[in-house]
């Protein structure tokens, strides 16, 4: 080879040295970002372990969860709670909180989990644990009345499975966060102090939405209250509002003037205050409100939205929407 082809060739490595180089250096970093990324996500998103005694009311509790906006899956094995951490907190995802129920009925991968939760914490997830318990007496009631074995009964003794269950879950049961007994509890109670303990207690665990309508397309079948607006004078038949609708503010002014208008709204916002109340005491998290005129474009639009705004000064979650306006849109 010669003197020239050899300084190509020493050239040409040199250069495919440094691309090798910056590229390693390049993945590096991008690894780095990835992990800076996903620690930077990972402070939104939380992560909620059901566990407890079988027959203490999981499923309910997990239901529970569910109808709060988690991101349930029942009996998982530990391991796996790893690849579901990764994907909840990558970019785009729309999954900020999982709940999963954990148990005995996982076996062998059960002995994983303190290692799995160890791990997540690493990444920056709020990791809680919810427990829940009842006494053996009960537990055993419970399942007599559903007529199934208990899952380390092993054809032997259902009290026997009790207790060694409760015997593998003793450590778990230290570590909870919320430990909540549910012998004396309904499965609505459990579900109330469920809400209390998440959300806070009272009408503030109750999400509200009013829905404005028209009679004359049909009454809604979905309400837990009809409020009727066609005692209130018709901002149709007033030529310059006609075309707007209860949105815009020259129809809004010319209901809300109304003094009778005033007196419903005074009237049944305390009515509403009262029974939101009950509901959440009763178990009872999601209330629909109608609101109707006569073609459901002026007065039941411009209360819904009036309405909407009272309740949410009393700190309740509330929601709007107009049916009639949406199937004009």
């Amino acid at each position: 080879m010669s003197a020239e082809n050899q300084a190509d060739a020493k050239s040409d490595m040199q250069n495919s040295a440094q691309n090798i180089s910056q590229n390693s250096a390049n993945q590096e970093l991008d690894a780095n970002t990835h992990g800076a990324i996903n620690m930077q996500l990972a402070d939104g998103f939380e992560v909620m372990l059901i566990t407890g005694m079988s027959g203490a009311g999981r499923s309910h509790a997990a239901n529970a969860l569910e109808d709060m906006g988690w991101y349930v899956i029942d009996n998982l094995p530990p391991k796996l709670l790893i690849p579901l951490v990764d994907m909840m907190t990558s970019s785009g995802s729309k999954v900020h909180k999982l709940a999963a129920v954990i148990d005995v009925r996982s076996r062998g991968y059960f002995d994983d989990l303190f290692a799995v939760l160890a791990h997540i914490d690493e990444l920056g997830v709020k990791t809680r644990i919810l427990f829940l318990d009842a006494s053996d007496s009960v537990l055993i009631k419970r399942y007599e009345s559903v007529r199934r074995p208990h899952p380390l009964q092993r054809g032997g003794r259902l009290i026997d499975g009790i207790r060694e269950e409760r015997e593998l879950l003793s450590h778990l049961k230290d570590c909870a966060d919320i430990i909540i007994d549910t012998s004396t509890l309904s499965i609505h109670q459990l579900s109330t102090k469920l809400y209390e303990g998440l959300l806070g207690k009272g009408s503030s665990t109750v999400a509200v939405h009013i829905f404005s309508f028209g009679f004359k397309y049909g009454m809604p079948m979905d309400a837990d209250f009809v409020a009727d607006m066609r005692f209130l004078p018709n901002p149709f038949w007033v030529p310059q509002l006609r075309d707007l609708t209860g949105k815009d503010k020259p129809v809004s002014d010319y209901v809300l003037a109304n003094p009778a208008a005033v007196a419903f709204l005074d009237a049944y916002e305390k009515a509403l205050l009262t029974a939101i109340d009950g509901f959440a005491k009763e178990d009872k998290h999601y209330v629909t409100i109608a609101v109707g005129c006569t073609g459901g474009q002026h007065r039941s639009v411009a209360v819904s939205i009036e309405l909407a705004r009272r309740l949410r000064l009393h700190g309740l979650q509330v929601t709007v929407s107009a049916r009639e306006l949406q199937r004009r849109s």
